[in-house]
């Protein structure tokens, strides 16, 4: 097989980039994409002339293709996603995977019974910068993690079928993940409703991981700067990613405090802060919509299971599930299994 036939569903916010992407790719055929809006479909001739464009998905079955890219509203995920995995294509499906955790699950049962690729669009798991901090993290360069904060703050784009959790904190609890390698243990979170009255747009949440690992992550569609930042603080060095920057997006920060010897006099309890050099490493960017693209078509090919798999999906939805009852009740401490 030398390439893969794929179709695009979807060619709405995000849909025209993965087209790009994979009409693009040495390795696959971008063959059609399906959407409902006229303009949408006259968007894609304009780019894309000479494949098939259409209004209706399910022509897509019918085409011969190997794949189907799912980039709907997040309500459509589940069902078009089913569809194509019951007519045997491969499917990279738009984050979240879907809006509950039963869904995911059937996705994943249906995708295994039949040998088929499920992987989700978790695109930081594909950032290069996002790898260099999971190294830093592995090598123990920082090392015992004590916390890591993230902010992702934006004005808009306000969404009717979803609010910001859905939205913004899927990025940055799949980062968490992918940085961890872990399960966490809890997740409590507060939210606000300022725009609309049933639309949280604001929230705050804290994930406890093992080995007493906190993360705080801040989402919000109601800031006047944007903010695309994660901190990780170890207990010999920090490090900064900044994805709002085109250059220097990671800063390595050799501070931090020792703690003295047990004394008793406090003329003798004093700390020692450390103020040492601020590295910037070198960290080669490819795009990282173009690595998932290609980690997709290579998953299909070689028969493994993507970085971004469905279960992987699934754990950011039973994250986010607990958070939005945590919101719902009070910030109530949710313990969660796995």
């Amino acid at each position: 097989m030398d390439t893969l036939k794929v179709g695009v569903i979807g060619y709405g916010y995000w849909g025209p980039n993965l087209a790009r992407n994979f009409a693009e790719l040495p390795s696959a055929d971008l063959v059609a994409i399906a959407d409902l809006s006229d303009n949408q479909i006259e968007r894609a001739r304009s780019k894309f002339p000479e494949i098939v464009l259409t209004k209706d998905y399910h022509d897509l079955f019918g085409m011969g293709l190997d794949a189907v890219v799912v980039a709907t509203p997040p309500a459509a995920h589940y069902p078009v996603a089913k569809e194509a995995l019951e007519n045997n294509l491969h499917v990279l499906v738009e984050k979240p995977i879907t809006r509950n955790s039963q869904e995911a699950e059937e996705l994943i049962k249906l995708s295994d019974e039949r040998g088929l690729t499920l992987m989700v669009g978790h695109t930081f798991a594909y950032n290069s910068a996002v790898h260099a901090m999971k190294k830093f993290i592995e090598s123990k360069e920082l090392g015992d993690i004590h916390y890591i904060d993230s902010a992702r703050l934006n004005l808009g784009l306000f969404q009717k079928s979803a609010n910001v959790l859905w939205d913004l904190a899927v990025h940055d609890i799949s980062i968490l993940l992918y940085l961890l390698d872990q399960n966490p243990i809890s997740v409590s979170a507060q939210g606000m409703k300022c725009v609309f009255k049933d639309i949280y747009d604001i929230a705050y949440l804290n994930v406890v991981f093992p080995n007493n690992i906190m993360a705080h992550l801040h989402v919000s569609w109601l800031d006047p700067c944007k903010v695309r930042r994660v901190t990780i603080v170890g207990s010999k060095k920090m490090v900064v990613f900044n994805d709002v920057v085109n250059e220097e997006k990671i800063r390595i920060y050799d501070k931090g405090v020792d703690k003295p010897e047990y004394t008793n006099g406090f003329g003798d309890f004093q700390f020692s802060y450390r103020y040492g050099d601020i590295t910037i490493p070198n960290v080669r960017y490819i795009e990282p919509l173009r690595q998932e693209c290609q980690h997709f078509i290579d998953s299909i090919v070689n028969k493994t299971r993507p970085k971004s798999c469905g279960r992987e999906g699934l754990r950011v939805i039973k994250i986010l599930e607990a958070a939005e009852r945590s919101m719902n009740n009070g910030s109530t401490h949710e313990v969660l299994e796995w």
